[in-house]
C-alpha cells in the first residue's frame, strides 16, 4: 500500500486554499484540491470540525474526521474574537481560494464573507457552499444530506422503486455532490483568472448538487418512468445469490424485463419467451416478480463467480459485480493495481484512506500528509505565511484566540487501533 510520502507533486501545487468548512459538503471540496496539489489551511474553531467527534480514532483522531481531511494543515482560530478574524483574513491575503459552508450569512457575519476577503485580495476565489444557495425564501434553512435526500425527491423515488416505505439514505450523497460542484466552480473560476485577472464568487447549492447528480430527475419531472418499454431501471436491476459454497450475491444492471431476453438464450429456454409473460418487454416489465424467479433458480446452479460473469460478460456482453464491503476492497485487483488506498499519518498513529478519484499524467494524485489534533499547525504555519513569531503565537495561544489541543490518551478499550 502507498504511503503519503509516495505521492509527489500534483497539478495544483502552488495554489494555496483557505479552508473555513466543517462536516462533509465543504471537506470533501477542500480534500480534492489537496489530492491535486493545493496547499490547504484548514482554520477549525476553538471545539473543532465536529466530525472530530467521530468514531472509530486512529491515532487518537476520528476517522471520519479524516477520511475527508488528509492533506491538510490545521489551524484553530477563535473568529469570535477580533484578533482571530484579522489573523484569518491575514491568511486570505496570502491564498488564492477560500471556501465556506456556514449558512448564508454567517461567514460575512463572523468578518470573513466574500465582501471582506475581496478587500484584501481582490481577485480571491470564493467558494461559498450551502443547502439551498446563497438566496431565495430557502436560503436560511437549516440542511444536512438527510434533508436534502428527503426534499429531492431521492428517499420517495427509492421507496416507489422497492415497494417499501422511505428509508434513510446511509452514505451522504448530497454533501458529496454540492462539494465536487463546489470543486468544478473553483477550478473553472481559476482557469477565468488567469486569462482576466478576476476572481469570483461561487455559489453551491446541496439541493441543485443533488438534483444534478440524479440520472432520472428529467424523466421524474416529465411525467416520470415508462417501464413498460425502458431498458433501464437500475432500482429494480436483479441481485441473485450463486449457488457456491460462500453464497455469493451478485448484481446484474438494466431492468430484469430486458436482460430476460439473453438470459433465456443464455440458459437454454428460449421457449420461456413464448410464455405471454414473457413474450415482449411490456409483458415482462408486468410480470417483473417471475422475471426474477426465473434468473434467481438459474444462478443457484453456478457454484462460482468466474462462471456466472464469464457467460455473461462474453455471451451477453454484460457485467456483473459480486457483493462485497467496503472494506473487502482492500483486497480487490483493481484496488491493488491501482494503489487506491493510502496509509498516511493520523495523530500519534496512521490511517487508511482513499487515494484519489483521478489519474492525472506527469502529476500525481492523493493526500501527501494526515490529520493532527486541533490546532496543531498553528505555530509553523503563522510562522511560515505570516512570519508570527514564538512570542506572538503564545500570547495568541494565551488570549485564546488560537487554540491546540492534542488529544487526551485515551482508555485502550475506547481507541480502536
Amino acid at each position: 500500500m502507498l504511503h503519503a510520502d509516495d505521492i509527489g507533486p500534483g497539478i495544483l501545487d502552488g495554489l494555496r486554499v483557505l479552508d473555513l468548512t466543517r462536516v462533509v459538503a465543504g471537506p470533501c471540496l477542500t480534500r480534492v484540491l489537496a489530492d491535486l496539489g493545493a496547499e490547504v489551511i484548514k482554520i477549525e474553531p476553538p471545539e473543532g470540525d465536529i466530525l472530530r467527534k467521530g468514531w472509530p480514532r486512529r491515532g487518537g483522531i476520528s476517522v471520519l474526521f479524516g477520511a475527508q481531511n488528509v492533506g491538510k494543515r490545521f489551524l484553530s482560530i477563535d473568529l469570535q474574537k477580533p484578533e482571530g478574524v484579522a489573523l484569518a483574513l491575514d491568511l486570505a491575503r496570502h491564498c488564492d481560494v477560500v471556501v465556506e459552508n456556514f449558512r448564508p450569512g454567517i461567514a460575512a457575519r463572523l468578518g470573513v464573507g466574500y465582501e471582506q476577503v475581496k478587500a484584501v485580495r481582490a481577485d480571491i476565489v470564493y467558494c461559498s457552499v450551502s443547502g439551498y444557495g446563497q438566496d431565495g425564501r430557502a436560503a436560511q434553512r437549516r440542511a444536512y444530506a438527510p434533508v436534502v435526500h428527503a426534499e429531492m425527491g431521492l428517499l420517495h423515488y427509492k421507496a416507489r422503486e422497492w415497494g417499501v416505505d422511505p428509508l434513510p439514505e446511509p452514505v451522504s450523497h448530497a454533501d458529496i455532490a454540492a462539494g465536487m460542484a463546489g470543486a468544478q466552480g473553483v477550478l473553472a473560476a481559476l482557469w477565468r483568472r488567469e486569462r482576466t485577472g478576476q476572481g469570483a464568487w461561487i455559489d453551491a447549492s446541496m439541493c441543485e448538487s443533488m438534483i444534478a447528480q440524479n440520472e432520472w430527475a428529467a424523466v421524474e419531472l416529465n411525467g416520470g418512468p415508462d417501464y413498460s418499454r425502458s431498458p433501464f431501471r437500475p432500482g429494480r436491476a436483479a441481485v441473485v445469490q450463486l449457488g457456491d459454497a460462500e453464497g455469493t450475491w451478485v448484481a446484474i444492471p438494466g431492468s430484469p424485463s430486458a436482460v430476460f431476453a439473453q438470459f433465456a438464450r443464455l440458459s437454454g429456454q428460449p421457449e420461456l419467451l413464448e410464455d405471454p409473460r414473457f413474450s415482449s418487454m411490456e409483458a415482462r416489465g408486468a410480470n417483473m416478480e417471475a422475471c426474477l424467479e426465473h434468473l434467481q433458480a438459474w444462478a443457484k446452479t453456478f457454484d462460482s463467480f468466474d462462471a456466472f460473469e464469464d457467460l455473461l460478460s462474453n455471451g451477453a456482453r454484460v457485467p456483473v459485480g459480486r457483493l462485497l464491503s467496503t472494506a473487502d476492497t482492500l483486497d480487490a485487483d483493481w484496488a491493488i493495481d491501482r494503489d487506491a488506498y493510502v496509509e498516511v499519518p493520523s495523530g500519534d498513529g496512521t490511517v487508511t484512506v482513499n487515494r484519489a478519484a483521478l489519474r492525472i499524467e506527469g502529476t500525481d494524485c492523493g493526500p501527501r500528509s494526515g490529520v493532527t489534533w486541533i490546532g496543531g499547525d498553528n505555530a509553523e504555519v503563522l510562522a511560515d505565511l505570516l512570519g508570527l513569531e514564538v512570542g506572538q503565537i503564545e500570547r495568541l495561544t494565551a488570549d485564546g484566540v488560537l487554540v491546540s489541543k492534542p488529544p487526551p490518551t485515551p482508555e485502550p478499550s475506547a481507541e480502536n487501533d
